[in-house]
């Protein structure tokens, strides 16, 4: 790998996008002991929740990828979403103990297409800024980073739930994006392989 690639993946770059997918890891894995603390019985109600932030997640990701593909907007797009997973995760965060099943679907659901639409376009700006690093190095070095994340995220979370409750536990996810998105703001978008692309179309 060149020394481009690794400043690209240590500067950031693994950071952001393994955040997000963390907090969606832990998310997932957590999500029928959240359901079941509020609503005890619901446990085939907490199932479809889950089916709804994967269903949601796989309509964000296609949508999100055809926007990516006409607009070339990488970091915009990226940062949008990467707030909006944010927003979700908080209004998530605080209507979860209101006592209205139909809300978490509802909010779930938002979550999800946000999160998860925004784990393609996490990828697709890392092969862009890696460039001409080869896509399934940056994109092996990232899931990596996320299944770490994912791991931590989900233990740290699970403790602070069993001796705090959900509420903590969810802000602890939502400290973690925030950061993410922070790091997101500060990324320069330097489209390295779009650029090769025009310089080899005008050749």
């Amino acid at each position: 790998m060149s020394p481009y690639g690794i400043s690209s993946l240590g500067n950031g770059l693994s950071k952001w996008l393994s955040l997000n997918a963390g907090a969606f890891y832990a998310l997932s894995t957590l999500l029928n002991r959240m359901v079941i603390w509020h609503y005890p019985g619901e446990e085939v109600n907490a199932g479809r929740i889950g089916l709804t932030i994967v269903i949601a997640g796989m309509l964000g990701a296609v949508i999100s990828g055809i926007w990516l593909d006409r607009s070339k907007t990488y970091k915009e797009t990226t940062l949008v979403v990467y707030i909006m997973t944010l927003v979700g995760m908080v209004v998530y965060t605080f209507t979860l103990n209101l006592g209205h099943l139909w809300v978490v679907f509802i909010t779930a659901g938002t979550m999800g297409f946000f999160m998860t639409g925004y784990l393609p376009l996490g990828f697709e700006f890392a092969v862009e800024l890696t460039y001409p690093e080869s896509e399934g190095i940056s994109s092996g070095l990232l899931n990596i980073s996320a299944q770490v994340f994912g791991i931590i995220f989900t233990i740290s979370q699970g403790q602070i739930i069993d001796n705090y409750g959900t509420k903590p536990g969810n802000i602890f996810l939502c400290v973690f994006l925030t950061l993410g998105a922070a790091l997101t703001a500060f990324i320069k978008a330097d489209l390295r392989r779009q650029k090769a692309n025009k310089e080899t179309l005008e050749n």
